[in-house]
């Protein structure tokens, strides 16, 4: 790494830069941030400043990357009054997490006062003005990751291929390099392993976005190059390893936790079973995969949102197969090419922050080609629609965003594909989708979800956790927590992570102006408080269980019974947990992080005064 100069160094104890308008003053701002270089290991920084007159509680230092943005387009902010010495003129504050976003950081500091209104044309998400950006008084000096770091791969994330011995790795890099991924079982020695090329530097363009604030300089910054590489060839029930290198060199550049597969096989004998069973056991209860139903990093437009959101999931993205559905807050806008006639007024907002799917068809690579054009230019939309088998399950994922009435190329897709299940090899069926169908449409789906026996249909967009009975036609087929499946699925909604600001429950119609949200007969479970969904399923039971995370401890459960029995061999090989966690919570962990330490990304903290 080369050495900072020492003028670069001066830098972090900038003087103050007077704006237009600010009075002349013969105290010395300082503002301080240390250290000047970030590693993937140590990301956190300590902001000081020293020298401020007058102090108010609303001053606030903004986080700035490129150092050549318009002080408007801040990533974030902090208000000095964090700091308990705030009212001296001087303090320290600090950033717990910084995303590398390929580019160097600035941190500017802004004066405003109590009463002084906001011209800034930013809104946050309560519609308040974002703080006023033309008193700055003072600018720190450059802060950067390490100079290796655009060549390293990063935001690493795994998915299960079209192959059933096939392992997916996708990364994002700084440059457009050619890189491999190397990879072998445990045990075997590194110059043994296979490699595969990492293929497709795919990224995408400002031009690309279809709206505010994601093709403007405040919502825009490059995404960096994106790489999948498929790890073929790959044993049911065999620990591997790997590591991501510049192609075709043995350099080390970056070495990854070893990571666990499961693969979607059927078991021909009892001594394939034993094995896979002794590796089980070592697992105790991780994920086979997780499985994230849309409203992936709500992002919205403002394209470093993404870095952050891949960063906090790699520590389990990067060991455990991450598969994701499209959502509102990845496509929705006036343009998008579909509108339900049943929910014109729903499909007609600008949740997607004007990314139209983009940032999503780039960055993940799930089973399957579905793929439709946008109809504004850009590249068409990817990862709609897929399913696979894991362990006794066969999973179904959909696009609510999508035309899925009949007729449709999604519908014939999730037609044919129930039709294919083989129920000797997986009794159950899961479905998901992004938006409840009983709150879009449910004329389409469910005839299908009914006459091929769909065992549950899990959805998110509603944040809140409701589990409904069995239903047919609005009709509750099964009261209970624990039952033989009677013919139709059991619709539970777990978008449990995100905003919680949003009416909990549907209004009863006799009291309009002040509701009562009373239960209804076919909802068995409901919640507000935020958790996720573990599934455990083996050949004769299918469970899901619903954790808080206020507590940790089981909150709702139900167990739905396939009626086949197993034999012993078949009992040993579906003791495999097929279990994930919904994890929109991610997300919610993303914006607390986001508000704990730049009083949000996308969000003004209130002033702390009133």
């Amino acid at each position: 790494m080369r050495s900072k100069s020492p003028i670069l160094h001066a830098l972090l104890h900038l003087t103050a830069t007077l704006a237009a308008g600010e009075p002349a003053t013969t105290t010395t701002i300082t503002l301080k941030v240390t250290p000047a270089t970030l590693s993937r290991s140590n990301n956190s920084l300590t902001i000081q400043w020293s020298g401020l007159p007058s102090p108010s509680p609303l001053d606030y230092v903004a986080v700035s990357s490129p150092p050549s943005s318009g002080d408007l387009d801040y990533l974030g902010f902090l208000f000095l009054n964090g700091s308990a010495s705030w009212a001296t003129g001087a303090g320290s504050l600090t950033l717990p997490r910084l995303p590398d976003l390929r580019a160097p950081y600035q941190f500017r500091l802004f004066r405003w006062r109590p009463g002084e209104p906001s011209s800034n044309p930013r809104l946050d998400q309560d519609g308040d003005p974002l703080p006023d950006a033309h008193r700055r008084v003072a600018v720190s000096g450059d802060v950067s990751f390490e100079e290796s770091a655009a060549a390293l791969p990063a935001q690493v994330h795994l998915a299960f291929a079209d192959a059933p011995d096939e392992m997916r790795v996708v990364f994002v890099c700084g440059d457009a390099g050619a890189r491999a991924v190397r990879y072998g079982p445990a045990g075997r020695r590194e110059e043994e392993w296979e490699q595969a090329a990492a293929t497709e530097a795919r990224t995408y363009e400002r031009r690309q976005m279809c709206g505010y604030p994601a093709n403007d300089s405040v919502g825009w910054r490059h995404p960096g190059f994106v790489f999948d590489g498929v790890m073929k060839g790959l044993q049911p029930g065999r620990r591997y390893h790997y590591k991501l290198h510049l192609a075709f060199l043995f350099g080390d550049l970056g070495t990854y936790v070893p990571y666990n597969t499961y693969f979607r096989t059927p078991y021909e004998s009892l001594s394939t079973v034993r094995w896979i069973l002794r590796d089980l056991q070592a697992l105790g209860d991780k994920a086979a995969f997780i499985s994230h139903i849309g409203d992936i990093s709500y992002a919205k437009g403002y394209t470093w949102l993404w870095d952050h959101f891949f960063e906090q999931i790699e520590p389990i993205a990067s060991r455990t197969p991450y598969h994701v559905c499209i959502g509102n807050h990845e496509y929705d806008w006036p343009s998008q090419p579909w509108k339900p006639s049943w929910a014109a007024n729903i499909y007609n907002g600008k949740d997607g922050g004007g990314e139209c799917g983009v940032p999503y068809s780039i960055k993940f690579r799930m089973p399957g080609n579905s793929s439709l054009p946008t109809g504004t230019g850009a590249p068409d939309t990817q990862n709609l629609y897929y399913s696979f088998d894991a362990g006794v399950v066969h999973f179904v994922y959909m696009s609510t965003e999508t035309d899925f009435s009949q007729r449709s190329d999604q519908y014939n897709f999730i037609k044919a594909d129930l039709e294919r299940v083989n129920r000797s090899w997986t009794p159950f069926i899961v479905f998901q989708g992004h938006r409840p169908m009983y709150t879009s449409s449910n004329e389409h789906l469910e005839p299908l979800f009914v006459k091929h026996n769909v065992t549950v249909a899990l959805w998110g967009h509603i944040h809140r956790y409701e589990r409904f009975c069995p239903m047919k036609k609005h009709q509750c087929l099964d009261t209970s927590s624990s039952f033989v499946y009677p013919g139709a699925p059991v619709h539970v909604v777990i978008g449990m992570g995100g905003q919680d600001w949003q009416p909990s429950w549907k209004p009863r119609l006799d009291h309009p102006d002040v509701p009562i949200f009373t239960q209804p007969n076919s909802s068995m479970y409901r919640s507000s408080e935020f958790g996720y969904m573990k599934l455990l399923a083996t050949r004769e039971k299918l469970t899901l269980i619903y954790i808080g995370n206020n507590d940790g401890q089981v909150h709702d459960m139900v167990e739905i019974s396939s009626g086949q029995a197993s034999s012993e061999a078949e009992l040993v090989a579906t003791t495999q947990r097929i279990s994930w966690m919904y994890v929109e919570i991610v997300g919610c962990v993303m914006l607390a992080l986001l508000i704990g330490f730049a009083a949000g990304f996308l969000t003004r903290r209130k002033d702390s005064t009133k």
